[in-house]
């Protein structure tokens, strides 16, 4: 079974990494959506929060499961028997971070390859920090957010 962890810290899920993993399942037979938990960040939405609102965005999709964890995303791999990791990437810089982040994993679980999916051009601006951002600032964020997200806001 190829098992692709799709990590992130989805605070909140926008459009964008819907759009990764929609176009992403094909390729995979189980892909999770790994929530990243910092225990030296606060985040803008609680923990539970952002699982109950991923877990509303992917109701319908079987093939999509959704998980928190917190520590090394390495490690997490191990625990779900993930060989596979996907990231998107919207920008050369996203690239150089990623691809940083892909050979230190690479290093650390070489059984584990990172698969990059490039944003599409529309959502390509489109980051969590700047939804929050429009958010704390009483702005409309629904052109970014998914639809089953915004009850939660």
């Amino acid at each position: 079974m190829k098992i692709a962890l799709f990590p992130g810290s989805f605070d909140p899920i926008t459009i964008a990494h819907v759009d990764i993993l929609k176009r992403s399942l094909p390729l995979f037979d189980k892909i999770i959506v790994g929530i990243g938990l910092n225990s030296s960040k606060q985040g803008f939405l609680a923990a539970d929060k952002r699982e109950e609102i991923v877990r509303a965005v992917f109701a319908d999709d079987a093939n999509i499961e959704i998980q928190t964890y917190e520590g090394l995303t390495v490690d997490f791999c191990k625990k779900i028997n993930a060989t596979y990791m996907v990231r998107g990437i919207r920008s050369v810089a996203d690239f150089e971070y990623e691809r940083a982040i892909a050979q230190i994993n690479q290093t650390m679980m070489p059984e584990v390859e990172t698969i990059f999916v490039l944003s599409k051009p529309e959502y390509s601006a489109i980051s969590s920090t700047i939804v929050r951002d429009i958010l704390r600032n009483g702005g409309d964020v629904s052109s970014f957010l998914p639809k089953e997200a915004i009850p939660y806001l």
